[in-house]
């Protein structure tokens, strides 16, 4: 009776998505079955040929919708903003269940992004430890450390999320953040314990790296630039349309020259985190162009860059010498090529680099944040970057996410929480105390001001016009939100009470 493998539903699976029998894409993929699925497909097969057949009807008859998960909490805009964000830990937590649909068991309890969701995230999750950290909740960032270990364990990596349509791809790879802030708590030595899974991870971004080539230079989600450099990209195993969003893509693709390219671009851009931006588009007025597994992210690459050292810290505390030299030396190449192809001296900023085409693209994105939050940075690139956040992206409300406004919920007039803190704390690792400050005073102001208005902390926030709502997305705004909650105590702590 599991409906583990969406897919499996084969004709009826495409019509009730493509029927709209529910308005969100991700309603059926959620849903359980009320039988054996190869039941449920007999008596599709016998009954859509019947006079006056109605989907929606059988839909509902063989399958359990989702229930809309509902804690009975009601905010009081009268408490501090402070109070309301310890409540909502424990209305934002799920605990450990054996389900029948798509969700993958987990063995302890997590904090789901916000209303809408019932799975874990992978990225959100690191932002959503740094506020659990502030509300001394040791035990729940172990809880998740233990699941995402749980999930490397068991399929080798961390999926996008803990459903099974998230299968064959990841998210930035924010593990080893995660293992350095639980060593804030218990210990540099617990480093030692996550050594394995830390290691699983690496070796699935670097996937195919033996059998890279002059000629075969770009493999899975590994590229050999110039026949020595080795930088990584986004990508997915999958090239046909995201079940949870199969009506939009398959729309999107009607016009595609090549549909499963177009596919694989698409899922890359999820597992990105940065679902979607003209960031990854070749023309950035127009979707259809998308190309997110021909682009080097210097994000990315910094994640992993931090994962090499802190492969390198953990191995040297378990005394294998040998290991811990070979991630330092690679720590090392992978920062050299970041400022090879990443860096540009001219615009004084990050960018990503195109390795099909052999470019930089010309997209200003607050990625070029990640190399002062992981201290890559030169001070003179610093400033640099410093100068240019200033002038291109600081808005009344925060940071913009690029310097385009495009209808994507990962372009301007949007702010992100993870973004404000990436570039925040990067600001502060260069002394550029008082920018960092700015930012988060602002981000912090919408935050309150949002509450205040709503009682919601959101997902994103419109920081161009801060009385407007922030848009984009394939989804109606959610409030909740772990990330935005994580990150409005962390800088509290680090900047004070507004």
């Amino acid at each position: 009776m599991s409906v583990k493998n969406i897919f499996s539903l084969g004709e009826l699976f495409e019509k009730v998505q493509l029927q709209k029998v529910f308005p969100d894409s991700k309603t059926f993929v959620d849903c359980t079955p009320r039988f054996d699925l190869a039941y449920i497909l007999q008596r599709y097969d016998e009954q859509k040929k019947e006079p006056g057949f109605n989907l929606s009807f059988f839909v509902h008859e063989y399958f359990i919708e989702p229930k809309s998960i509902s804690s009975g909490y009601i905010s009081d805009t009268s408490l501090p903003i402070e109070t309301h964000l310890e409540l909502l830990w424990d209305v934002l937590t799920r605990q450990p269940e054996d389900t029948n649909d798509s969700l993958v068991d987990l063995p302890d309890p997590y904090i789901v992004p916000g209303g809408r969701f019932r799975e874990i995230y992978y990225w959100d999750s690191y932002f959503t430890m740094l506020g659990l950290q502030v509300s001394n909740r040791a035990d729940m960032i172990l809880n998740m450390a233990n699941n995402f270990s749980y999930l490397i364990d068991r399929f080798g990596y961390v999926p996008n999320g803990n459903r099974t349509y998230f299968l064959g791809r990841s998210q930035p790879p924010f593990f080893a953040c995660m293992v350095k802030l639980l060593a804030e708590e218990k210990g540099a030595e617990i480093l030692i314990e996550y050594l394995p899974r830390l290691q699983k991870e690496y070796d699935f971004w670097m996937k195919g790296i033996e059998e890279l080539t002059d000629e075969n230079k770009s493999i899975n989600r590994v590229t050999l630039l110039q026949g020595e450099n080795i930088l990584n990209h986004y990508w997915d195993e999958h090239d046909f349309p995201r079940p949870e969003a199969f009506a939009e893509e398959i729309k999107l693709s009607a016009t595609a020259k090549d549909k499963k390219t177009l596919y694989r671009h698409l899922r890359a851009a999820c597992e990105s985190g940065w679902d979607f931006s003209s960031r990854w588009f070749k023309d950035v007025k127009d979707f259809s162009t998308i190309h997110t597994a021909d682009i080097i992210p210097v994000d990315l690459n910094c994640l992993l860059f931090h994962l090499e050292q802190t492969l390198a810290e953990g191995y040297e505390l378990a005394g294998n010498k040998n290991s811990s030299e070979k991630f330092i030396a690679l720590a090392a190449s992978r920062k050299e090529a970041i400022n090879t192809y990443c860096w540009n001296e001219n615009k004084g900023f990050y960018f990503d680099y195109d390795y099909v085409d052999d470019v930089q693209k010309n997209s200003l994105t607050l990625a070029a944040a990640f190399p002062l939050f992981f201290e890559i940075a030169s001070q003179q690139q610093a400033d640099s970057i410093a100068k240019n956040l200033q002038q291109y992206f600081l808005k009344p409300g925060g940071l913009i996410s690029t310097t385009e406004t495009t209808t994507q919920q990962w372009d301007a007039p949007n702010g992100w929480a993870p973004l404000q803190w990436i570039a925040i704390i990067g600001l502060r690792n260069y002394k550029h105390d008082d920018l960092a400050k700015d930012v988060a005073t602002r981000w912090m102001n919408i935050n309150k001001k949002v509450y205040q208005a709503t009682g919601k902390m959101m997902e994103k926030y419109n920081v161009v016009a801060t009385d407007t709502k922030a848009g984009g997305g394939e989804y109606p705004a959610q409030d909740g939100f772990g990330w935005t909650n994580g990150v409005y105590l962390a800088l509290e702590k680090s900047f004070g009470k507004l």
